[in-house]
């Protein structure tokens, strides 16, 4: 059963990912749109975002889990904050991409994104109730949201 939840945990935290598959680039080359914009100078290469959103995912997934295992230890308004939490990350996060590489709206998207990041707060809050290394575990994935917002950000400005 353990490794069923863990497999769960890792599939939930990958859709984003997976559903922005469909609508953003691998690589910021395959993208004619993006291609023409002007980005920050601390804008990665296209790998850096494949290669940190894949160890983000994982981590966040690796969270989930440990919130999972804790299930009976915990009251049940912390278990449903912190599910609730997580399920608006996941629909907010493939939303963003969405917004952005499908619509090609980044105005839209940086407002997709700051309520991405608010919600990412709250659900390390609430994972931190539930188990602390859970709560450590999702805090690079709000900083990167952060640096996703400057870049976002930097878009809108330069363009």
């Amino acid at each position: 059963m353990t490794f069923i939840k863990f497999i769960f945990a890792m599939v939930l935290s990958f859709l984003p990912g997976i559903l922005g598959i469909l609508v953003a680039p691998i690589s910021g080359g395959d993208n004619v749109w993006y291609n023409t914009l002007n980005n920050s100078v601390f804008t990665p290469a296209g790998w850096v975002f494949s290669a940190t959103w894949t160890v983000l995912y994982f981590l966040v997934g690796l969270a989930l889990f440990l919130i999972m295992q804790k299930h009976d230890r915990t009251n049940r308004h912390d278990r449903t904050s912190a599910y609730t939490l997580f399920g608006l990350n996941i629909a907010f996060n493939a939303l963003w991409s969405f917004v952005f590489f499908g619509a090609q709206m980044p105005e839209l998207a940086i407002i997709t994104l700051t309520a991405l990041i608010i919600i990412a707060i709250f659900m390390a809050r609430a994972f931190y109730r539930i188990s602390k290394p859970a709560f450590w575990l999702v805090v690079p994935y709000v900083l990167w949201l952060m640096f996703a917002f400057y870049l976002n950000g930097m878009i809108i400005y330069l363009n």
